[in-house]
């Protein structure tokens, strides 16, 4: 078991050289996590970059990179929590020595998918596009990478949200119907409301249709993948 309420980090870029790379701080204690690290006097100030070193865990005197240093306060962040991006040179052994020091002082190793179930959490996205963020790391063809990123967006959210205000207004008509038919108030026809259940049905009907992917050759193909 883990606490939801830890100061996770990780390493947010993938396995590899490169001329960067990113360890990313996320949690209540994010500040005070990097504080520890950073080798500098004055706190970090809100979404400004800032040039500074990375101290060693084993309490040797030389630092371990110089990096970049970006605190996002809560709640705009990716996370929704205080969180600090370290993007250092992207050596596999430098980010695993930030990642130590980070860890020493303080934060938890982040478990996988940690960082975006935490947006989820704390509202920074739907399910929607939680699961956006995977499918668009995943993408393997340009078509993919658009669908992807229109999910994140929202695209996607939007469409369910207006279905879901269509059957709220049409159950609200019937609803007022039934409450007051004494009255002869008839706030929606029997022809009017089975009209209305068509248009949702085709609209979902769409979606389904629409609920697929291309394969690498670009061809269409069902989706097999389970949806939550």
């Amino acid at each position: 078991m883990f606490s939801p309420d830890d100061t996770i980090v990780a390493i947010a870029t993938p396995p590899g050289r490169g001329g960067l790379g990113v360890v990313r701080i996320s949690g209540s204690d994010a500040c005070e996590v990097a504080g520890r690290i950073l080798v500098r006097d004055k706190p970090l100030q809100p979404r400004h970059a800032t040039f500074t070193r990375v101290r060693a865990s084993d309490g040797d005197a030389r630092p371990v990179d110089e990096v970049i240093a970006t605190w996002f306060p809560a709640p705009r962040s990716y996370t929704g929590e205080h969180v600090v991006e370290l993007s250092t040179h992207g050596s596999p052994i430098i980010l695993q020595q930030v990642l130590k020091s980070a860890i020493d002082a303080g934060a938890r190793l982040a478990r996988p998918g940690e960082f975006t179930l935490r947006a989820f959490v704390n509202g920074r996205m739907d399910l929607v596009q939680a699961e956006a963020v995977a499918d668009l790391i995943d993408a393997v063809t340009p078509l993919q990478a658009r669908i992807a990123f229109d999910q994140l967006e929202g695209t996607l959210t939007a469409k369910i949200a207006a279905l879901d205000a269509r059957l709220l207004d049409l159950v609200a008509r019937l609803e007022a119907s039934l409450d007051f038919p004494d009255e002869g108030y008839h706030f929606i026809a029997p022809a009017d409301t089975a009209r209305a259940l068509d248009a949702t049905r085709s609209a979902l009907d769409t979606l389904l249709a629409d609920a697929g992917f291309r394969g690498a050759d670009g061809s269409f193909a069902p989706s097999t993948t389970p949806t939550a």
